[in-house]
């Protein structure tokens, strides 16, 4: 997982207080988690809480990003992830998936802001370049972590099949609390991780399901962009009444629907981590008649997060699955089943905006 650097309260502008922080993170979950829908500023606004005729000044101050900027964004990288993990969807699927109006739409946006259309870009070339970025961003000495070797031109390899099992099972919905991470990889996650097991420990919830987990793939996505939650799963009736102390992190809540899970477990390293992924979306996805939900990869712990310190990791990394054969559906879509030939999926209630 990345090491990454906490943006705190007191590195953001004034108004980035823990409750505006937590109403804006509100406000990007909505996006990034429906970027199908018309994501106007009035219906943006009424997710976080704040007036429109200021929120885009609010939203502008504690994100570096317009609001109309933020959402172009994720839609287009929402864009490359499909093009990268379902080849067999069209271009006007894809747009119409990403909040586009049409697939001339989708290409005008498209080509402004990589250069190039959809159809000329080598969406395989352009995710190794931005593999071989992030691991030229990591600290001296932190690259044999990822990939086993300090060599210069070393990227993480494919597990050995043998030495990783895949798993297919349904999980219900879940609500998390977390505590988001800005601007990665240059440390900072097991600070945000203390953080959150402190204030989960003065509740009692600190015995549930840790989680971490980013919507940003960084090999599509600026660095400077991603975002990582640490995240634990906590009862419905937990919400932000129980993070408003005067001391307490910025903690936001999120729900996620349920799913299909693809799970493997990993002991070890940052890089066996890696390379459980690597086994998951380069060997077994291919071949599996399934394709990545519009949900974000998870690391789900055995135990604390970091419970093993910084070098050694127990977690189970979970890919959220819906299967191949199916259009390309937003976020709130839940499986009929588990079994790898089963039918498609049947439509659930998209999230309301919190």
């Amino acid at each position: 997982m990345p090491t990454l650097a906490r943006t705190r309260t007191e590195d953001l502008p004034i108004l980035a207080n823990p409750l505006y922080a937590r109403r804006v993170d509100a406000a990007v979950d909505h996006v990034v988690q429906n970027p199908d829908l018309p994501l106007t500023l009035e219906d943006v606004a009424a997710v976080a809480g704040f007036s429109p005729f200021h929120f885009h000044r609010v939203f502008a101050a504690t994100t570096g990003e317009t609001l109309h900027a933020f959402v172009t964004r994720v839609r287009l990288e929402r864009a490359l992830h499909l093009m990268a993990h379902r080849r067999t969807a069209s271009l006007t699927e894809v747009a119409l998936a990403c909040g586009f109006s049409s697939s001339s739409h989708f290409s005008r946006t498209f080509r402004a802001r990589y250069g190039v259309s959809p159809r000329g870009l080598d969406i395989d070339r352009f995710r190794a370049e931005h593999r071989l970025h992030l691991l030229d961003t990591l600290p001296a000495g932190q690259r044999d972590r990822f990939t086993g070797t300090d060599a210069p031109d070393a990227a993480p390899g494919p597990a050995d099949d043998a030495a990783a099992t895949v798993r297919l099972r349904p999980l219900g919905a879940r609500r998390v609390a977390y505590v988001r991470v800005v601007a990665p990889y240059s440390g900072g996650v097991a600070e945000a991780a203390k953080d959150l097991v402190r204030w989960a420990g003065a509740r009692g919830l600190d015995g549930g399901q840790w989680l971490g987990y980013q919507w940003d793939d960084p090999e599509t996505v600026p660095l400077d962009r991603c975002r990582y939650d640490v995240g634990l799963e906590v009862p419905d009736d937990v919400g932000p009444a129980a993070a408003a102390g005067p001391d307490d992190p910025a903690v936001g809540f999120t729900v996620f629907p349920p799913t299909t899970l693809a799970e493997v477990d990993v002991s070890g390293t940052a890089a066996d981590e890696l390379a459980a992924l690597d086994l998951l979306y380069r060997t077994w996805l291919p071949a599996s008649g399934w394709a990545p939900a519009h949900q974000p990869c998870f690391e789900a712990w055995r135990g604390l997060p970091f419970g093993d310190g910084t070098e050694h990791f127990e977690l189970t990394v979970q890919l959220p699955v819906v299967p191949l054969t199916d259009a390309v559906q937003p976020l709130g879509w839940e499986p009929a089943d588990v079994d790898p030939g089963s039918g498609p999926l049947r439509p659930g209630s998209r999230r309301p905006p919190r």
